[in-house]
């Protein structure tokens, strides 16, 4: 049987009860980098052995897959948060489920949800890009289509890239495009930044170094207008 458990994406006390007691169950775990689940686990005081999933290649896939079939019951994880969503998993998860092995996918932290949560700007839909392609062109027809449907955009971006996303925004869709920044959520520097494309991307601009991860909400222009957009047709 394969787990899918979501893992703490800052404060490590976020952890589920149940999420403990798959990693303490499972025959073994299954990790981006083993050193820091390793000390994960160790902060629970979990001892299991831990294997690196390698999602671009294929033996290791195939070596985790023959394992399953073989009977083991393995907790697959990633660095922080949900396995799958933007992080690697979904390639085990697809073979599992053809071969006929049970999966079962714990509900639990995820970056996305924590930021739009916080955000105060939606309680319906939304669109989920995660990590965006490194070529500007693609990017940012990517951006466009997803900002027609006329709901929040949600990006996943690294601080070495978060200016330059920012300058994409603002060349795409308006220099006074609506965003919120939510960087380092659940750490000790937790910090939310509100404003236009532009204005976000003079700000970090200015510091002498941008950290942390950041979670990049592209909202509508207005209050007024977005709700407006959101009121359901009638279907029959």
């Amino acid at each position: 049987m394969l787990y899918i458990v979501p893992t703490p994406i800052g404060n490590l006390q976020d952890i589920t009860l149940r999420a403990l007691e798959m990693l303490k169950t499972a025959d073994a775990v299954l990790c981006e980098d083993t050193r820091r689940t390793q000390i994960l686990l160790s902060h629970f005081g979990i001892s299991k052995p831990l294997y690196r999933y390698n999602e671009n290649d294929e033996r290791s896939v195939t070596r985790c897959l023959e394992a399953l079939k073989n009977g083991k019951t393995y907790a697959l994880v990633s660095d922080c948060g949900t396995p799958c969503i933007s992080d690697p998993g979904w390639k085990l998860v697809k073979e599992a489920v053809a071969a006929g092995i049970k999966v079962s996918s714990l509900p639990g932290p995820s970056a996305v949800a924590c930021a739009l949560a916080g955000a105060g700007i939606t309680g319906g839909a939304f669109t989920f890009l995660g990590f965006l392609p490194r070529k500007a062109g693609k990017a940012a027809k990517m951006i466009s289509a997803a900002y027609g449907l006329n709901v929040p955009v949600v990006l996943y971006e690294s601080p070495y890239r978060v200016i330059k996303m920012l300058e994409l925004i603002a060349k795409t869709l308006g220099e006074n495009t609506p965003v919120i920044l939510a960087r380092e959520l659940s750490k000790v520097y937790e910090e939310w930044l509100r404003g236009t494309a532009k204005t976000l991307a003079e700000e970090l601009s200015k510091k002498s170094k941008v950290q942390g991860e950041f979670v990049m909400i592209i909202d509508r222009p207005s209050a007024p207008e977005r709700e407006k957009e959101n009121e359901p047709d009638t279907y029959f």
